[in-house]
C-alpha cells in the first residue's frame, strides 16, 4: 500500500476546524477589485477562491481594514457594508465546495503613497522613508516619508481591525488572519529600522510589539480567539525597507512566544524570501528555529513544492505549509498531488491585471 503524503493528511485547527488536508492556499495580492467600492464581485473573487476550494484551507489575498490601511492598486477591503456583502459572496462559494476561508487583514502603513489617501501622507510608527516602491492606480512610484503615528492614530487603527474583525465574522468567514508581516504596519512597529519612536510603542522589544498585542486583543474581543491565525516574517531583509539587526530575531522570539499565552488558530512563518546566509543576526531555517518556541499550530510558507512540503511535515518542523503562485495557475492543486501530476506554469505578467485573464480561466484537468 503506497504511504499516504503528509500534505494530503486532514488536520485539526486547534482541535476546532477540521481541514481536509494540510495544503493551505497562501494570501496572494491579484488587484482585482476594479471598482470605486473594492468590493469582490461573483464572477472574479467568488468564482476564483471556489475554484481552490479543495485546499485545507485558503487564506484571502490582503484586505485592508480601513482607506487609511490602502497601498496597492485595486486591492478589496473589509470596512464597508458593501465590501461586507461582496466577501459574502466568496465565503457561500467556498463553503458550497466544502472549503474552509480566513481572510486576511491587512494595513500597509509606510508601503502606500499620497496617491491613495487625497495627498495625505501614509501613516507609520516614525517618519522614516522605506525608501521602496507603492503600486499606485498610475503605476509604481517611490514612497514618501510618511507621517508617525500619534496616540490618535494608533487608537484608531486599533478599532479599524477590531471592526473589520468583526466584518469578516459578519461576511462568513471561518477565521481572519492579522498580516503582521513583509513590511507592512505592524512589521514596522517591530523593527528598529522603521521605529524609532520613543514612547511606550519603540525602543524595547517589549514596547515594539506592543501595538500589535493591543490590536490582537482588540480582535478577540469580538470573535473566537481560536479562528484568529496571525502572520510573521522574521528573516525580511532589504525587501518592503526592513533589515535585519541584533535585535530582530529576539524581538521575533519574544513575540512568538508570548502568543502561546494565547489560544490562536495558528500562527504563519515565512522562510526567508532571498538569501540570507551572508546577512549578521539573520534566520536561515525559520521553521526549525520556532517549531520547539511555539506549542500551537505552526503553519510555513514560501517557495513551499509537493516534495518540500511533505519534507517538512514529515520532519515535524511543521504542521500545515502554505503554497502560493502554484495554486493561481493550478486550481486544482490538491488533486494534483494527490496523482503526482505535472502543474502547470503561472504567467506573472496576469498576476495584477483587471479581468479573468490568469485569474480564473485556468483549467483543471481533473
Amino acid at each position: 500500500m503506497t504511504k499516504k503524503q503528509a500534505l494530503l493528511k486532514p488536520y485539526k485547527l486547534n482541535n476546532h476546524i477540521t481541514l481536509k488536508n494540510r495544503v493551505v492556499m497562501a494570501p496572494m495580492t491579484r488587484s482585482r477589485a476594479v471598482n470605486a467600492d473594492k468590493i469582490p464581485t461573483e464572477d472574479l473573487q467568488a468564482t476564483y477562491y471556489a475554484q481552490r476550494a479543495s485546499a485545507g484551507l485558503i487564506i484571502t489575498e490582503g484586505s485592508q481594514v480601513s482607506e487609511e490601511a490602502v497601498g496597492y492598486v485595486n486591492t478589496p477591503g473589509i470596512h464597508t457594508k458593501k465590501q461586507v456583502e461582496g466577501w459574502k459572496l466568496v465565503t457561500k462559494a467556498v463553503h458550497k465546495k466544502d472549503g474552509k476561508i480566513f481572510m486576511q487583514l491587512w494595513h500597509v502603513g509606510r508601503i502606500s503613497h499620497p496617491d491613495f489617501h487625497n495627498g495625505n501622507l501614509p501613516v507609520a510608527p516614525s517618519a522614516i522613508n522605506p525608501n521602496t516602491q507603492s503600486f499606485t492606480p498610475t503605476g509604481f512610484k517611490d514612497t514618501v516619508t510618511p507621517k508617525a503615528m500619534t496616540q490618535e492614530d494608533i487608537d484608531r487603527t486599533i478599532s479599524d481591525f477590531k471592526n473589520a474583525a468583526k466584518n469578516a465574522m459578519e461576511a462568513g468567514f471561518d477565521g481572519v488572519e492579522i498580516h503582521s508581516s513583509n513590511g507592512y504596519l505592524f512589521h514596522q512597529f517591530f523593527s528598529r529600522n522603521s521605529n524609532s519612536r520613543t514612547d511606550k510603542y519603540g525602543g524595547s522589544k517589549e514596547n515594539r510589539s506592543r501595538f500589535f498585542f493591543e490590536v490582537l486583543d482588540a480582535i478577540k474581543s469580538v470573535m473566537p480567539e481560536n479562528r484568529i491565525g496571525v502572520r510573521f516574517n522574521p528573516s525580511a531583509h532589504g525587501i518592503f525597507g526592513i533589515t535585519i539587526d541584533e535585535e530582530t530575531m529576539p524581538t521575533f522570539d519574544y513575540i512568538i512566544d508570548k502568543l502561546n499565552a494565547y489560544d490562536l488558530a495558528y500562527v504563519h512563518l515565512s522562510e526567508p524570501f532571498n538569501d540570507v546566509s551572508e546577512v549578521p543576526h539573520a534566520e536561515t531555517q525559520i521553521a526549525k528555529r520556532y517549531r520547539p518556541i511555539y506549542k500551537g499550530t505552526l503553519m510555513i510558507n514560501t517557495n513551499f513544492k509537493q516534495a518540500s512540503g511533505n519534507a517538512v511535515l514529515e520532519a515535524g518542523d511543521a504542521d500545515l505549509v502554505a503554497i502560493g503562485k502554484p495554486f493561481i495557475s493550478n486550481p486544482d492543486l490538491v488533486e494534483r498531488f494527490a496523482q503526482n501530476l505535472e502543474l502547470t506554469d503561472w504567467n506573472s505578467d496576469t498576476f495584477y491585471v483587471p479581468g479573468k485573464e490568469g485569474f480564473t480561466d485556468y483549467e483543471k484537468i481533473i
